[in-house]
């Protein structure tokens, strides 16, 4: 698609000049400050360490979606502990530190603790060198810390088999991006912003990626910055939904809206209209996650008369973070790194105690599920869906 006399926005005469229609955004906008007015609403009314824990939640899921996307998958454990060491929340045994996963958690909590902080071209770069600690993106030498030169050519997004590629964008030339950042950086920087908080989140992210800075990291640093805007329109550091993990759930048509809203021309409603939707699925993925962290403290105040080991205190923890499969003695024996015998007699204790029982669904070895059961209070009914 080519609109006039040029093929992607930022050849347009009038660049950067956004359009969007207030008036067909206006209901979808509203929809998603109720659903977070909710959100935050029932995250006020339990205590600090379970808000803690919803928001470690949230954290550990973003950074892992945000890779994700990208195709990169990170390890849930070391993400989980990085976030929780840096957050001072108490989850027991940490993880090996991994040196790739602290560059992506640096990125993520300093844009949302430090949203109020300005966006700067050392900020960006900082960000940069810690996606990319050993200066290689696989087996590829990239510029690190610094702005892309096209040393190879234009920066293109491409995909299919060698040979048989398909353009599906082409950035600005690296020539412009000294001055293209600049004038980013001072909109996103304004003291004064005349677009509503949320638009400017969705402008920020769609502005950024489509200039394409960096020689790798553009997206994953596009939805930080998207992030950051968030938390300034949230007014708080803390984050308890992810936009990461709902655009990796609709990665595809992710990627579909960025080809149409950068071929397009500068009205960007449709953008901004897939963009609140994707908050408003968010937002309500969260309120299924505060369900969760609220089910596990009131499962946990349940058994807090029992003697508990090590192991077992960990395998119920993953049992009640939604352990996949029918849990057998041999499956305990490897969460517990111990042997089956040893699993055995765990598994035998719990039941003895009420919380676990023998499975009635069957099959050829005895399997195991939570006997104590303590509802969540039920979600509040959302907002209509954003369409």
């Amino acid at each position: 698609m080519i609109c006039g006399d040029y093929t992607y926005i930022w050849q347009s005469p009038d660049w950067p000049n956004w359009r969007y229609d207030l008036s067909a955004l206006a209901e979808p906008l509203a929809a998603v400050s109720r659903a977070q007015g909710l959100l935050l609403g029932r995250l006020a009314d339990v205590g600090l360490g379970l808000r803690d824990q919803a928001g470690l939640a949230a954290l550990t899921e973003d950074v892992l979606k945000t890779s994700e996307i990208e195709g990169e998958h990170l390890n849930a454990a070391s993400v989980r502990s990085s976030i929780a060491r840096r957050l001072g929340v108490d989850i027991g045994a940490l993880a090996p530190v991994d040196r790739h996963v602290e560059g992506v958690v640096d990125m993520v909590l300093d844009a949302t603790a430090h949203s109020t902080a300005a966006l700067s071209d050392e900020r960006l770069f900082g960000w940069h060198a810690a996606l990319f600690p050993t200066g290689y993106a696989g087996l590829s030498r990239i510029t690190t810390g610094a702005w892309r030169d096209d040393h190879h050519g234009p920066m293109q997004v491409v995909s299919g088999p060698l040979g048989r590629q398909r353009v599906h964008y082409q950035a600005p030339p690296a020539a412009h991006l000294p001055d293209e950042m600049a004038r980013f950086l001072t909109w996103a920087n304004a003291s004064a912003p005349t677009e509503p908080a949320l638009i400017r989140a969705g402008l920020a992210h769609l502005w950024f990626v489509t200039l394409h800075p960096f020689d790798d990291g553009n997206g994953r640093i596009a939805r930080a910055i998207g992030d950051l805007m968030l938390a300034r329109a949230d007014g708080s550091p803390q984050r308890f939904y992810s936009l990461s993990a709902q655009i990796q759930r609709e990665r595809k048509a992710y990627y579909d809206i960025l080809e149409r809203a950068q071929k397009g021309n500068l009205d960007v409603t449709e953008w901004l209209r897939w963009f609140l939707h994707m908050l408003d699925q968010a937002v309500a993925h969260a309120h299924r996650s505060v369900d969760s962290v609220l089910h596990k403290a009131r499962f946990w105040q349940h058994v807090s008369g029992a003697s508990l080991n090590e192991r077992q205190v960990k395998v119920l923890n993953r049992l009640l973070d939604g352990f996949e499969g029918k849990l057998t003695s041999s499956k305990w024996a490897a969460l517990a790194k111990c042997s089956t015998d040893t699993a055995l007699r765990d598994i035998n204790e719990l039941v003895a105690l009420g919380v676990l029982q023998r499975s009635q669904s069957g099959g050829r070895s005895t399997s195991y599920e939570l006997l104590v059961q303590s509802n969540p209070c039920p979600t509040p009914t959302p907002p209509s869906p954003v369409t």
